[in-house]
């Protein structure tokens, strides 16, 4: 599921980059403004998290399909090691799958030079800030699921809060970074067109800023604050990691990691 889940993610990126920057779109001559383009790239890509997230799979899995998230939970004692593992074997396999059937699909104009396989790369800055806006977006996007996701009133918010997020950080912080948050995400680009300018900023600036806000969250509300490692927990799904079906009444923040929430 989780491999499903960003694979799709990678199919969705690569038809709305493919028909909103590819010159031969009839998107890119009826919308010449890039910043317009871009918020519109954005919007369709936030609304795709939100749609993973929610969706039957994504329900059940937890929906990170980003192993930094996934790592980020691990810190927190909210998955086993072995899950986790597996977890970010799924998701870097899931994404390069997701990117061959794209390239399928789409063929040329994802290969095109103004699409580029829908690769995250440094921008005109370099990577220093690329290195630092990938770990401060990384950063915020985790600590707002921490904080969403472990207040009862509003959890159900939790994957809406991410792509909203996402939707922002496409449409303002992409000319810094490219705007990967993901290290899965920015593999299977790589891997598939051959891009690997800055690579390795992609696998260290997303997990650290993940992992510092574990961090704060951790010393702000203690590990018993973080209930579950889902981004939705609907109370008719099984969950993986907490073994119990969610009840529908307020948790304690003083309840052990095998309580129910």
């Amino acid at each position: 599921m989780e491999a499903a889940l960003l694979g799709g993610f990678m199919i969705s990126a690569s038809l709305f980059a493919s028909l909103l920057f590819f010159p031969g779109s009839p998107a890119y001559g009826t919308i010449p403004n890039a910043a317009v383009r871009r918020a519109l790239m954005g919007l369709a890509m936030g609304l795709t998290a939100v749609a993973l997230v929610y969706s039957p799979w994504g329900s059940r899995s937890g929906g990170h399909f980003n192993p930094a998230l996934t790592l980020a939970f691990y810190r927190l004692g909210r998955i086993a090691r072995a899950d986790a593992l597996w977890y970010g074997i799924a998701q870097f396999a899931g994404g390069v799958a997701g990117m061959i059937v794209a390239l399928a699909l789409v063929r040329m104009p994802l290969a095109h030079p103004a699409v580029n396989y829908v690769a995250t790369q440094p921008g005109p800055a370099g990577t220093g800030p690329a290195f630092v806006a990938e770990a401060a977006i990384s950063f915020v996007l985790m600590l707002a699921v921490l904080i969403v996701s472990n207040r009862m009133s509003i959890a159900h918010w939790t994957g809406g809060c991410a792509g909203l997020l996402v939707a922002i950080y496409i449409t303002v912080e992409s000319p810094i970074s490219g705007m990967s948050m993901n290290p899965a995400r920015t593999f299977a680009s790589a891997f598939v067109g051959g891009t690997w300018t800055g690579w390795w900023l992609y696998f260290t600036a997303p997990p650290l800023g993940m992992l510092a806000a574990a961090e704060l969250y951790r010393r702000w509300r203690g590990v018993r604050g973080v209930f579950c490692a889902k981004l939705y927990h609907p109370a008719d799904v099984r969950c993986i990691f907490c073994e119990h079906r969610l009840t529908l009444r307020s948790p304690s923040p003083h309840r052990g990691e095998g309580d129910r929430v």
